[in-house]
């Protein structure tokens, strides 16, 4: 199985945390659509011998396309690929553009899961992130699409600055009171040039705290188990038979094309990345050139991917893996890397059940799961 990812670089305004690619300008669209569906027609032998499980919509704000211009991209990728007989078909969204009128045509489309960005339910915390949608859409939105879809994943920020732990059990509380099935929630984090880092540098918004991000982190974890959510991975949580199909497919090492400005894409051997510039990506397609870079992974490479990902899902790290992929001498080299963290109480070695076989698998403790990203950095193979 393997994953397409489609990267709609538009956005009614920016985001002051984001660093992804994207313009506030739709005048490039309908040119950058084209684009797209060539993209995919030039890459249709990606694929040969698997199928196509999962299409995401990303960016960007892909709601900002009409119905009509996300089947013509749909549309493209049936004709140029095999397809799932029950894809899962996701489209990222912001509540201001689900009206309930759009949500009621979405629902009549191919797509079947919508990732809606409320990131929080608070005016004043909107209005400091520089989101495009108010408190009231973000309700409005979810009452509507509740009706009408039922995979739905809501994303939702902590460790916002000034935002008290009352305010983010309520958070909580009212997008659980809509029984959707998944929530994503990421730590706000100041990324390099962006209007967050340029504020928080020039003293205009203050410094990240990672104890108030910890503190809302683990009440986090504690709030959506008692509602029957499974912590599958560090941001990601969700009930039995709703873990995203398509982000899980990238933890697991599992193929995926990117198509549009920016984009990613992976195989087993190879990582390649579109250039982050409309402009040119329109003039490469039109001239049928690819315009991406490619990485030729190395076998440190992907054990270092592997550590990196595994780490931070429920699946955790298979030391059999390590040894049939990688060689013994990764096996010994990340046992005696681990073994400070397992003392500390944030790394376990567990034996699991995997594909109905019994392995020795590495995994973060609850204590270590807020820190996963700097443990992995340290089992890399340098």
């Amino acid at each position: 199985m393997a994953g397409i990812y489609i990267h709609i670089p538009f956005c009614k305004q920016a985001c002051f945390y984001c660093d992804f690619h994207f313009s506030t300008s739709l005048k490039n669209k309908d040119t950058i659509i084209a684009a797209i569906i060539k993209e995919l027609e030039l890459r249709h032998e990606t694929f040969t011998n698997t199928t196509v499980d999962t299409i995401y919509f990303g960016g960007g704000t892909p709601s900002l396309l009409s119905n009509a211009e996300l089947e013509s991209i749909i549309d493209a990728i049936y004709s140029n690929f095999t397809v799932h007989l029950n894809p899962e078909i996701t489209l990222e969204a912001n509540p201001d553009d689900l009206t309930p009128r759009r949500i009621e045509q979405l629902s009549k489309t191919r797509i079947n899961r919508l990732s809606i960005g409320v990131q929080s339910f608070f005016e004043p915390h909107l209005k400091q992130m520089n989101r495009a949608h108010n408190a009231k859409e973000a309700k409005t939105c979810l009452t509507y699409a509740t009706r009408y879809f039922n995979n739905i994943t809501i994303d939702l920020i902590y460790g916002i600055p000034d935002m008290t732990m009352g305010q983010w059990q309520e958070n909580l509380d009212i997008a659980l009171s809509f029984n959707v099935n998944h929530i994503s929630s990421y730590a706000l984090t100041v990324e390099p040039k962006t209007a967050l880092d340029r504020f928080v540098k020039t003293g205009k918004y203050p410094p990240i705290d990672d104890t108030l991000a910890l503190a809302h982190f683990n009440y986090l974890i504690k709030k959506t188990a008692e509602a029957g959510f499974v912590h599958y991975e560090i941001s990601n949580f969700g009930k039995e038979h709703y873990f995203s199909r398509h982000n899980t497919a990238y933890w697991q090492g599992k193929p995926y094309l990117g198509v549009g400005p920016s984009a990613h894409s992976f195989s087993e051997t190879t990582r390649r990345w579109n250039i982050a510039n409309n402009t040119k990506y329109i003039e490469a397609i039109t001239n049928n050139k690819l315009p991406s870079t490619v990485e030729h992974l190395s076998v440190q490479d992907r054990y270092n991917e592997y550590i990196m990902t595994g780490l931070r899902t429920i699946w955790g790290v298979s030391l059999s893996k390590i040894e049939s992929d990688f060689g013994v001498d990764y096996v010994t080299y990340l046992n005696k890397l681990s073994q400070p963290y397992i003392d500390k109480g944030l790394l376990i070695s567990v034996v699991q059940n995997i594909e109905n076989k019994q392995e020795q698998v590495l995994k973060t403790t609850n204590k270590g799961k807020f820190l996963v990203d700097g443990i992995a950095s340290q089992l890399f193979k340098i």
